[in-house]
Order: structure tokens, then C-alpha cells, then sequence
């Protein structure tokens, strides 16, 4: 990251607070500003670090418990010092530590070959706790026949897909390759805002898919698309099978639906 307290054209309150800045964030690189004492600037530098390893630890709370204190410690003082976060909102910062890993930050050796896919998950959780939707009530009848009606997603279900069984991972269990099949997970926020989440097999995340993307079918037509591609020999099965799938979205407040 490059810092530009010292260039001349700005105000000198400026340029202090850059420079106060930059050696709080990377005190190896920057010089401590000289009318500060060294006893105070370490307890700032501190202060700030401090508050956000531990924002950030119980954000990941598994990503933090499978790698060792060094790893952890070099990543979040490498984030600290370097990454420009777009936002001043102290909610986004786990979402400003992702785009790091995912966008700035050059893989290590150490790392977990599961580390991303881990890492997204567990900011998935915290971004439906606080995400600011609400279901429109009065657009939705819960007493339809789910087979000849439309619906919709509720904006708090997010259908993810991973190539690692994320959900499953702790100190205990690290897988060192990929599945050979994805991991289907329906992160949900419920009424109570407990967010919770389920694992789907193909057929329901195909569902889900369909029902995101075509939401003018009745959940009839999505059924037989869906026997079609599977190329199965009695749509009326898949039918039966995937009402079954649909009354328990609806059950989770994870889908609605809007009639026909």
C-alpha cells in the first residue's frame, strides 16, 4: 500500500495523521512520529491491532482454531498494514479481510487448500445475521399447492456451492484435496434471526437454482425440468419426490409462495 501523508500540497494536520496512521499499521516500514513518545505509540499500535485480530478471529472462528498462532498472526498483520479497505463501516471489515484473501493477498505454502472456500462460508454467516432484507409478507400465501404455484427465494437464503465439505472442517477434520462433487449449502436466516443452514443434494440445489432464475414456472413445470435433464424414466416420481423438497423449503421460510 502506498501512503501519501508526506506529499506537499496537503494541509500539515494531514499529513500527521497519515503518518500516525502508517506507523500504527506497519511500524517496520514507517518511522514513529517524533513528537509522540515510543511507550504511547505502542500502546496504540497495539490497541489497534488487537481490536482487529480479535473482530476478525471471532468472525472465522474455525479458519482461527486450524492454523497456528504464526500463520494466523502473519496473515492479519499483513492485511492490517497493507489492505485499503473501500469502507469506514467497522461491520464490513470481514468482508474487506475476504476480498484480501481472495483478491490481493499471494497464497502461501502454509496455507489450507480449503482456506478460501472456508473463509467464505464463515463471512456467509455473518453477512445474513446483519443483512438488511426483509420478506414482503404480503406478496407470499403459505396455504398454495406449491406444485401449481410460482415462487420466490427469500432474500435471507443464499444457495452456495463448494468444492470442500466446509460446514464439516475443524482442528479434527481438513480435507487435503477436493470432493469429486460440489457441496451444496442453503444458508438461511430464519424468523427468530438465528441463521442456519442446511446441505442440499443436486436435485434441491438445482430446484433452488430453478426457482431463482425461473419464477414465472409453477413448481410442477421446475419438477419435470428437472426430470428431463435427469433424463429419468417417470417424471410423476421426481414430481412426488421434489414436493416433498419444496413443502420443507417452505417449512425453513426459505422459499414462498406468490400463486400462479
Amino acid at each position: 500500500m502506498t501512503i501519501t501523508y508526506n506529499t506537499p500540497d496537503r494541509p500539515a494536520f494531514i499529513r500527521k495523521q497519515y503518518a500516525f496512521a502508517a506507523y500504527i499499521r506497519d511500524p517496520e516500514n514507517h518511522p514513529r512520529p517524533d513528537d509522540v513518545e515510543a511507550r504511547r505509540m505502542k500502546i496504540y499500535r497495539e490497541l489497534f491491532y488487537n481490536n482487529v485480530e480479535s473482530y476478525l478471529a471471532d468472525t472465522y472462528p474455525v479458519l482461527r482454531k486450524i492454523m497456528p498462532d504464526s500463520h494466523w498472526h502473519a496473515i492479519i498483520r499483513t492485511y492490517f498494514s497493507r489492505h485499503l479497505s473501500q469502507t469506514p463501516l467497522f461491520p464490513e471489515m470481514p468482508r474487506e479481510f475476504l476480498k484480501y484473501l481472495e483478491q490481493t493477498r499471494a497464497p502461501h505454502p502454509d496455507d489450507p487448500v480449503f482456506m478460501l472456500e472456508l473463509a467464505h462460508y464463515e463471512w456467509a454467516e455473518l453477512a445474513l445475521s446483519i443483512l438488511d432484507k426483509e420478506v414482503d409478507e404480503s406478496t407470499i400465501n403459505s396455504e398454495d399447492n406449491l406444485l401449481e404455484s410460482r415462487m420466490i427465494i427469500s432474500p435471507l437464503a443464499w444457495l452456495l456451492s463448494y468444492r470442500f465439505p466446509v460446514h464439516k472442517i475443524s482442528p479434527e477434520f481438513q480435507p487435503k484435496e477436493a470432493d469429486e462433487n460440489l457441496t451444496h449449502l442453503v444458508v438461511y436466516r430464519d424468523r427468530d434471526d438465528h441463521v442456519r443452514f442446511i446441505e442440499a443434494n443436486p436435485v434441491t440445489a438445482r430446484l433452488i437454482q430453478l426457482i431463482i432464475a425461473e419464477d414465472e414456472k409453477t413448481g410442477r413445470e421446475l419438477l419435470e425440468q428437472i426430470a428431463a435433464e435427469l433424463k429419468h424414466p417417470q417424471s410423476e416420481v421426481v414430481v412426488s419426490h421434489g414436493l416433498d423438497i419444496l413443502n420443507n423449503l417452505r417449512n425453513r421460510h426459505i422459499i414462498f409462495s406468490i400463486g400462479t
